[in-house]
């Protein structure tokens, strides 16, 4: 006789890590929902998970929750540009500029007709959905954050987060803040991966070809520098440069993954900051789409149906799975 499942409602689902998960963590299913509306990411879902293994629910703002059966296990990782150091850090807004504190000024706000920043103030959907669901275990993924968002968060969902870093399962270096219920969540063992673990020998079919797996981590960012190389960031005479900067630090990781190629290059080139990269051609390359799935430890080939560059991207957004599938085994 097969072991009876739970119940999965997984918000802002994307190419459903959770359900990955779920599989490593040998947590039998019954029932899987899904909300998400990227059709890239409903894409891939499918393809790996037909539909009668996985429900989809459409726009999480859309779904009446009281009328799906009992919830054993709520997820999401509700969108974090609002709260990433990378972004305009502003949290939970309305267009007016309105902070967005709690659950019920939320629900007043959307009944008023009100118009919202960005996407992160859709962490209060995860909210309406835990209170009307009450399943009996939760998970809520989100980047480090400023500590006035941090704790808006922790109040509304009542429990402080636990922050694990990918390094600890991967090759990269990851940190994430995880808020869950789950019982005994303590930090994963250290796999000890290493960046050159798990780079391909691959070359680039360019002038700038660069081959082998002892290469340097690095990223191309955008800098104004005067005429002794330093920055002047907010000199508007200065035009801007593309600069390959190679860091001294955890050069054993690479760095977080991202939705943008350019934050995540491997390069032949020495510590410091190489400026005009692109016109200098030197000698940097992408990671491969091999290479990233191993840092998200997804399998390699999840991504059959889709573009390469949406793959990156849904790379970029999606959880590490094995940190996810660490946290699930304490599920009883």
């Amino acid at each position: 006789m097969k072991t009876k499942g739970i119940n999965i409602l997984s918000l802002f689902n994307g190419m459903s890590c959770g359900r990955i998960a779920l599989e490593r963590a040998e947590i039998e299913v019954d029932n899987y929902y899904s909300s998400e509306i990227n059709k890239y990411a409903l894409q891939v879902a499918n393809e790996n998970y037909p539909q009668d293994e996985i429900n989809i629910l459409g726009d999480v703002r859309l779904i009446d929750f009281t009328k799906l059966p009992k919830i054993d296990l709520l997820t999401g990782g509700s969108p974090c540009q609002n709260f990433s150091f990378s972004g305009k850090r502003n949290g939970m807004t309305t267009k007016e500029n309105i902070e967005i504190l709690s659950l019920s000024q939320y629900l007043q706000l959307k009944s008023e007709g009100f118009e919202f920043s960005g996407q992160s103030y859709l962490f209060w959907e995860y909210m309406r959905a835990l209170k009307e669901i009450k399943p009996k275990y939760f998970l809520l993924e989100n980047v480090v954050m400023v500590e006035k968002w941090r704790n808006v968060l922790t109040e509304a969902i009542g429990i402080d987060p636990i922050e694990i870093n990918s390094s600890l399962v991967s090759a990269q270096n990851r940190r994430r803040l995880y808020w869950t219920n789950i019982p005994d969540i303590k930090q994963p063992e250290d796999k000890s991966i290493n960046l050159e673990d798990i780079l391909d020998d691959y070359a680039m079919k360019n002038p700038s070809a660069v081959r082998g797996r002892r290469l340097n981590k690095a990223t191309i960012l955008g800098r104004r520098l005067n005429k002794n190389g330093k920055r002047e960031d907010y000199n508007k005479d200065i035009p801007i440069t593309q600069c390959l900067e190679v860091r001294a630090t955890n050069t054993n990781k690479s760095n977080c993954l991202t939705t943008v190629a350019k934050d995540n290059v491997l390069t032949t080139m020495p510590i410091g900051r190489h400026p005009d990269a692109f016109n200098k051609k030197l000698p940097f390359r992408y990671y491969t789409l091999k290479e990233c799935c191993k840092l998200q430890t997804v399998p390699e080939d999840y991504f059959a149906v889709c573009s390469e560059n949406q793959a990156r991207k849904m790379l970029g957004n999606g959880w590490t799975v094995d940190v996810i599938a660490h946290i699930f085994k304490g599920i009883k």
